[in-house]
């Protein structure tokens, strides 16, 4: 069931995960943070997904811990950055995460990139942590269906999910095979495109037949299509209207009229060709 904020799907552990959830790439330390973490929280957000890269572990730790909602029903994820990625220091890299969110475990722990010769000490890490019960789930970002293919030779467990780039400029219909094939669950990052967007056409036209935004129009899409989303914002209005994508459904013709807007652009780099 997919009808409000508080719906899950079901990770191939069992544990759920809100559909949708409040991203923070690239919102600074401080108050505006702290804010919008705790004014999603509000608003019936459950999700946030943060990163050690994005500086930003403390503010939405703050923002979790102002929100006033038990820590059990919330569903937190961050990620280890590649400078972290020998087994020893990713499980230094989950501590540090934790201390700075100041929680006592993760919903969800992600590898960020598929550094070539490193991920797979990275994954031995994660499993580590989720054997001993440390973290709830673990899962995988900017893997390709070569990256999932390689870790899963080597693997005791399969990755929960699959973070990715993800909107109609960018519809992964072979990751997204692959993930639905093997139970991984697939997760947006950048799903408005970081509002490229906004002013398309066909998004636009469609908008106006359900009175529905653009960024609304995207993100129901998304969810149709099966794939969690987290799109970011810091402004109430936004991320409220952000979360109100459960009370339409987007008609068969109009999901191909967003899957034909693919052009397999990416505003994020790629991941068989990054350098850091």
């Amino acid at each position: 069931m997919m009808n409000s904020l508080q719906s899950t799907t079901t990770l191939n552990n069992g544990v759920k995960m809100p559909w949708l959830g409040l991203g923070v790439f690239k919102v600074e330390e401080g108050p505006e943070l702290v804010n919008a973490v705790k004014t999603a929280i509000q608003h019936g957000y459950r999700s946030i997904d943060t990163a050690a890269i994005y500086e930003n572990e403390e503010g939405v730790g703050q923002g979790i811990k102002e929100s006033g909602i038990l820590r059990e029903d919330l569903f937190i994820t961050s990620k280890v950055w590649n400078a972290d990625l020998s087994y020893e220091s990713t499980l230094a890299a989950y501590q540090t995460s934790l201390d700075k969110l100041g929680l006592e475990y993760l919903d969800l722990y992600l590898i960020h990139w598929p550094v070539a010769g490193k991920y797979k000490d990275a994954w031995r890490a994660l499993e580590t942590l989720y054997k001993e019960g440390r973290v709830r789930a673990i899962g995988v970002s900017n893997f390709q269906v070569h990256h999932l293919e390689d870790l899963m030779k080597d693997a005791e467990i399969r990755p929960m999910v699959n973070q990715v780039e993800y909107h109609p400029r960018l519809t992964q219909k072979e990751v997204q095979a692959f993930c639905r094939e093997q139970g991984i669950q697939m997760e947006a990052w950048s799903p408005l495109m970081q509002g490229q967007l906004l002013d398309n056409e066909v998004l636009a036209g469609i908008a106006a037949k359900y009175n529905k935004s653009v960024a609304q129009i995207i993100l129901r899409w998304d969810l149709q299509n099966g794939v969690v989303t987290i799109p970011k914002s810091t402004k109430e209005h936004r991320i409220i209207e952000n979360s109100q994508v459960f009370d339409f459904e987007l008609s068969q013709e109009d999901m191909h009229l967003i899957d034909n807007l693919n052009q397999n652009h990416r505003v994020g780099p790629d991941p068989d060709n990054f350098d850091f």
